[in-house]
């Protein structure tokens, strides 16, 4: 099965693109002012997205201690094994960096407010900046929501998509296992008919005498002579 095919590769490539969107965000979170709007929804939106990916790589992982049990059912060896192993934990390392980068930066947020609070806004500026926050905070939920919607009909997708290559995997197996099956009766009844071939005539060529041997030889090659010319020659 090539890596386009299979589905290990198909949810990696899924699962590596959302990590490339994390990355992203996470750029964009560092150099947001803190204390704003725009702040507090990216810190939401790692956070949820965060817990989303890595909730697919412990599915993968499950998949991957399945295929583990019998990898040659599944066409693997212990060598793909380890490098599909690999490949989770980076990703789960990923993943596990980001948050608790995000949650070290609400701590520190929180208590650069609570403890010096000289140095931060005055009422005025954080009411404003609540407000506007609060304008647009419906929206940026209803953004978030529509986010997680299509990250879950991706994700529903991938596992429908998996099911249907394990089905054809199976429904392929199962055929190919029907056809050595007849393959084998096939052989075992030819060779039986060959040994009862066999044993008739070396009874009759033992029976016979020389005269009557040379007589079957002869009438043995016209009949492969007719056969060969009815077969080859017409």
């Amino acid at each position: 099965m090539t890596p386009a095919q299979d589905p290990f590769y198909i949810v990696k490539d899924e699962i590596q693109d959302s990590i490339d969107k994390v990355q992203d965000t996470l750029n964009q979170w560092k150099q947001a002012p803190e204390n704003t709007g725009e702040y507090v929804h990216l810190t939401r939106e790692l956070l949820t997205t965060c817990e989303s990916v890595q909730w697919q790589v412990d599915e993968l992982e499950k998949a991957i201690s399945v295929a583990e049990r019998d990898p040659a059912y599944y066409g693997l060896n212990e060598v793909e094994i380890g490098k599909r192993r690999n490949w989770t934990s980076t990703a789960r390392n990923q993943v596990v960096s980001v948050r608790r980068n995000v949650e070290a930066g609400k701590h520190k947020s929180a208590f650069g407010r609570s403890g010096s609070p000289e140095l931060g806004r005055s009422k005025q500026h954080i009411a404003q900046d609540n407000d506007d926050f609060i304008a647009s905070e419906s929206d940026q939920q209803m953004l978030l929501m529509k986010q997680q919607d299509d990250e879950l009909d991706m994700l529903s997708a991938s596992v429908q998509r998996i099911g249907g290559v394990g089905l054809t995997i199976h429904d392929e197996l199962v055929g190919q296992e029907k056809l050595l099956g007849e393959l084998s009766i096939d052989m075992e009844t030819t060779s039986n008919r060959l040994d009862f071939v066999q044993k008739r005539v070396a009874m009759v060529l033992k029976k016979a005498s020389l005269k009557g041997q040379i007589m079957m030889i002869a009438f043995l090659v016209i009949l492969f002579i007719i056969l060969f010319v009815l077969v080859f020659l017409t």
